[in-house]
């Protein structure tokens, strides 16, 4: 079987080694999440920030290895440089199950960080040398939806393995092996790319500039919606009847699984909405976070989770196919992982933010950040419409 690319075909054994590249992203931290309620009883003489940095420790470290990366990617063959991250990614794998100290948690949990880098930028770098125009749209939506939909089976499935023992919550990192055999599959060198336009003075400034606005773009949509999974479980808190915990990570769920379904009709979406794309999803988060101010009960708070996630969805193969179309070929992979960091960054630096801003204004801890992230998207929705023909947050329609 053959896919389509635009300037030819792919086999259908690269197309699931790219897929199970977009497998991998969503992994890091997981199999930490359902067992911090039992860190402190297992780690008895940890201290809070050691708890801490086995969750956050990963996150610090992918930020500069998808930069290093991306920048290796230019001088260096992308199959090695994913090879080696993959071999790293899953070696941790390994060592994860056996480690009973908290000390070597960390050091896993460094080098987890390490190897995730390394293939980051690869989930969408591949398909930006193998696609282009909406082939490459359509496949940069499925590789997101992939990442969101194994975002909400493998933390589910790390939950599962939790309950069992708190060693195996770690297996589900060896999903990360099926990758590492996928990735000796795929071709050293990418297809040669016909040029999509003639580069003109204009259009190479444009060129240039388009990758950092789409790096704030980015970073500021993702600081917005991780507000849902961050303060879900207090928010919950204030509402009458809903305090069960597995409330909470039901509505989580729903969350992520609503931010996979657009980026499998994204050709179609763009099709509908043209130019009003980012606009309409920009919208519909604002009026997520709307609904959450209105308290008004679970049905009300789904619908919110719903347009949240599904406007977040929608924004993110885009971003990741205007970087690559506004990049030269060769250093798609590299504009790419400058605008993937932006989501770690965000996920950094939103509890920070967020807790300052809530201490100056000293204000309900579990009711701020939905206002907050209300008031933001609305402002910038308003700017969005009156810039929804500028180059970051228009659309140009491909053939």
């Amino acid at each position: 079987m053959k896919t389509q690319t635009g300037h030819g075909t792919i086999s259908l054994t690269a197309l699931l080694a790219i897929y199970s590249i977009s497998m991998v992203t969503s992994l890091p931290g997981l199999a930490i999440s359902p067992i911090l309620g039992d860190l402190q009883h297992i780690f008895k003489g940890a201290s809070d920030l050691e708890l801490q940095m086995l969750e956050s420790l990963p996150s610090f470290i992918i930020v500069p290895f998808i930069l290093l990366a991306g920048r290796l990617s230019l001088h260096v063959n992308k199959k090695k440089i994913l090879i080696i991250g993959l071999a790293i990614f899953f070696g941790c794998s390994i060592i994860y199950p056996f480690s009973n100290s908290l000390s070597l948690l960390l050091v896993v949990s460094a080098l987890l960080g390490v190897g995730a880098g390394m293939i980051i930028p690869f989930s969408t770098g591949l398909i930006a040398d193998n696609f282009t125009k909406r082939y490459r749209t359509r496949q940069l939506g499925i590789a997101s939806s992939i990442t969101n939909l194994t975002l909400v089976l493998a933390t589910f499935l790390a939950g599962v393995l939790a309950d069992i023992n708190w060693h195996y919550a770690f297996l589900v990192y060896c999903l990360s092996g099926i990758s590492l055999l996928f990735a000796f599959k795929l071709k050293s060198t990418p297809p040669p790319v016909t040029p999509l336009r003639t580069i003109t003075a204009t259009t190479t400034s444009t060129k240039h500039q388009w990758p950092v606005a789409l790096m704030l773009l980015y970073y500021f949509i993702t600081f917005l919606v991780v507000t849902v999974p961050f303060n879900l479980s207090i928010y919950m808190e204030t509402l009458k009847h809903y305090k069960d915990p597995d409330i909470s990570g039901t509505l989580i769920s729903v969350f992520f699984l609503a931010m996979t379904i657009p980026g499998v009709f994204i050709n179609n979406i763009i099709s509908g909405l043209k130019t009003n794309t980012n606009f309409i999803a920009l919208c519909c988060i604002t009026l997520g976070f709307v609904l959450f101010i209105l308290k008004a009960g679970l049905v009300i708070l789904t619908i919110g989770i719903l347009l949240i996630g599904l406007g977040y969805g929608c924004m993110q193969p885009i971003i990741y196919d205007k970087t690559s179309a506004s990049t030269e070929e060769s250093h798609a992979t590299y504009a790419l992982a400058l605008v993937m960091s932006m989501n770690y960054v965000a996920l950094i630096t939103y509890p920070f933010i967020t807790q300052w801003l809530q201490d100056l204004f000293s204000t309900d801890a579990s009711y701020f950040p939905f206002l907050l992230s209300m008031i933001l998207g609305g402002a910038f929705t308003v700017y969005a419409y009156f810039r929804r023909n500028s180059p970051a947050l228009g659309m140009q329609m491909q053939s």
